[in-house]
């Protein structure tokens, strides 16, 4: 397998940190080859291990065993931890769009991201929601193909609607919607996890699932419909359940993954159990795509404070995909 490509994110942000973090890791880890993208200033200010320029992926392998591979991109600016700008957001894209060119092209094995700040990218002109959006248009991918998996050890989440007000979410779903990220879910769990036939569950969208349409119809309406339109395929589906009831120890037991309709719903549970775990997994796209499930953390930036829990965690699931993938075409 290639080296896995870990785009920096915000160089204002936790992203060098936890990268290093995870690279200082690697042996007890037993992490593969991993090489960044973005500012070395973002790096050296939070870390005084071994860090070498490389200028193509390949170099990698020979620099791994002693320093932390970069490619390096330029940031003509002081880096202030917690403080972002418009020259740390034009840096976080650069690394995010330098690193997907390179997973595509097959120089790199899988791409991992770190954190970025929306809002920042938003101010240089960025339009996509979030970097999931982005990395599926440069894939050649409709955003309906793709979902967002939350994987974590002992749950594995996906959000029909994503980065959508709370407001807009029942107006966002249909039918086709609900069973394209059905299916989705079904061919990421067989394609990157091995699992024959997946068990899922879906989640209604109000209280105790509708309750026979007294606290909502989108259960009858919609959701049903969609899990109907599947019958056949090669999946097994529970629901619409009570979101309140599925995300108990026992009840986890039961299915591969919960199908949410929209982004808290999904995320929440997650993070509850597994806030330093939570890996997300892009579905759908020709490349592995993961990342840590949390944010800039700027509150913390720059104070050797951030966990690397979770970055550890996605180099592990990019790889364990990357490498099932590789069998399946082999």
């Amino acid at each position: 397998m290639e080296p896995i490509a870990i785009a920096l994110g915000d160089p204002a942000g936790i992203g060098a940190e936890i990268t290093a973090k995870a690279y200082a890791a690697r042996q007890d880890s037993a992490l593969p080859c991993i090489f960044a993208i973005g500012s070395r200033r973002a790096l050296e200010g939070v870390w005084d291990g071994p860090i070498e320029t490389i200028e193509t992926p390949c170099d990698a392998r020979e620099v791994c065993a002693r320093a932390l591979p970069l490619i390096e991109l330029e940031l003509r600016e002081d880096i202030v931890p917690g403080q972002p700008t418009m020259e740390g957001a034009r840096c976080a894209l650069a690394a995010l769009e330098s690193a997907t060119g390179l997973v595509r092209s097959g120089k790199a094995g899988a791409l991992v991201t770190a954190p970025v700040s929306k809002s920042q990218l938003a101010t240089i002109g960025f339009t996509h929601p979030g970097q999931t959006e982005f990395i599926a248009e440069r894939c050649g991918v409709a955003r309906t193909s793709i979902a967002m998996m939350l994987t974590a050890p002992t749950l594995r989440t996906v959000p029909v609607t994503m980065h959508n007000s709370i407001a807009s979410v029942p107006e966002l779903l249909t039918t086709e919607l609900v069973a394209a990220r059905i299916r989705a879910t079904a061919r990421g769990l067989t394609r990157n996890f091995g699992i024959e036939r997946p068990r899922i569950a879906i989640a209604g969208l109000n209280p105790h699932a509708g309750e026979n349409g007294m606290m909502g119809d989108e259960e009858d309406r919609i959701i049903r419909p969609a899990m109907d339109m599947l019958a056949g395929e090669n999946m097994t589906l529970f629901g619409p359940l009570s979101p309140d009831t599925m995300f108990h120890e026992r009840a986890r037991e039961t299915y591969d993954a919960a199908v949410c309709m929209y982004h808290d719903q999904a995320l929440i549970p997650l993070k509850t159990l597994h806030f330093d775990e939570g890996v997300n997994l892009t579905l759908g796209l020709p490349i592995v795509r993961t990342s840590p499930d949390h944010g800039t953390a700027f509150d913390i930036a720059g104070r050797n404070m951030a966990r690397p829990d979770a970055m550890i965690a996605a180099i592990e699931v990019a790889a364990s995909c990357a490498r099932r993938r590789a069998l399946d075409e082999a």
